[in-house]
């Protein structure tokens, strides 16, 4: 059964051909604003990494990778989950200074993926990466890129909607952030899920970074997985906004500074994943050998839909859906690319 919906009286507002010019139009603009506010420079990314280097994101840690074996080397690859412990690496690698930092353009499959309206094996992302001290790894120092990157999305809708007038009938974003904790919200809305909290406090709080993503909360569960490797737990969290057309809340980012010696060390032991201290990553960390860091990935076709307005992820992306999706969008003369 399709997992997808057309929502009731959705039409897109730009036909297809302005959609393809819309895409290209916020890909340039926000990486450009991106790039100002953070001090971040262009680097190439890889599309699949050694399996031995302990590089590629494992995200929740149950779902499988794309793997094949290299003929001509012996060695076994994975194709990317996401960049979230490669960008480190390379900050080491390229010798970037404090304050200064990387975006790639990541590409991924994720093949256990569930399908639906937001969700698709083909991931996008402008994964960023940015060297800072040791004493910036705080909540206020977090607080603060996070409103320089909504305000650099709320700065591209404005310029989109300057081009498209179209696109002024929708909703504008809301540039103020509400800050709130997993635990807290947890206390606020007890006997509901992780996502009907979220639902519930964004349609109050139209623009919400969500914090401390990972550890389990007093109930004993977590709000949501998070690999135990990159992000701290204590100083991460999503950056999410109140989508009008589906009507629910919207990640367009997971994002956070990066774990230290310590915090890894407690975190891989809380995760069961001490066997990790061993790869060259971890022994990196734990070893102070890669910088201080702070970084996440802020997904493409999301940030599309949302300042497109858009009912599901297939109308600004390209990739495989299943045949019940695709009739029901054909039924209701809507095109999934």
């Amino acid at each position: 059964m399709s997992r997808s919906y057309v929502p009731v009286g959705y039409r897109p507002a730009l036909n297809l051909y302005d959609t393809q010019r819309a895409i290209a139009t916020i890909k340039k603009l926000f990486a450009d604003a991106l790039c100002a506010t953070l001090n971040l420079s262009r680097v190439s990314a890889p599309l699949f990494l050694e399996s031995s280097t302990g590089l590629n994101d494992d995200l929740n840690g149950v779902e499988r990778f794309v793997d094949f074996d290299i003929r001509d080397t012996g060695a076994h690859a994975q194709v990317v989950h996401s960049l979230a412990k490669w960008k480190r690496q390379a900050l080491y690698d390229y010798d970037f200074r404090v304050g200064k930092g990387l975006y790639a353009d990541m590409n991924a499959i994720r093949r256990d993926e569930e399908l639906d309206n937001l969700h698709s094996i083909y991931v996008d992302q402008w994964d960023w990466e940015k060297v800072i001290t040791p004493q910036q790894r705080n909540t206020d120092y977090l607080k603060g890129v996070v409103e320089g990157i909504v305000n650099a999305i709320c700065a591209t809708e404005m310029y989109l909607h300057a081009i498209y007038p179209s696109l002024n009938s929708r909703p504008h974003l809301d540039s103020q952030v509400t800050f709130i904790t997993t635990q807290e919200l947890e206390d606020l809305y007890p006997d509901k899920t992780p996502k009907e909290r979220e639902n519930a406090f964004l349609r109050e709080h139209h623009t919400v970074f969500l914090m401390e993503i990972g550890g389990k909360l007093r109930s004993g569960a977590p709000h949501d997985g998070r690999a135990p490797d990159y992000d701290d737990w204590k100083l991460n969290g999503d950056i999410l906004f109140w989508n009008e057309t589906l009507q629910q809340a919207f990640e367009v980012s997971s994002m956070g500074i990066r774990v230290d010696a310590e915090s890894m060390a407690r975190q891989l032991t809380l995760s069961g994943h001490e066997e990790r201290r061993a790869l060259p990553f971890h022994q990196g960390v734990l070893n102070g050998v890669l910088p201080a860091s702070i970084g996440g990935g802020i997904g493409q076709s999301r940030l599309c839909m949302l300042l497109l307005g858009t009912a599901h992820i297939g109308e600004v992306q390209a990739s495989v859906w299943d045949e019940e999706t695709r009739r029901l969008y054909r039924e209701a003369g809507l095109h999934l690319l």
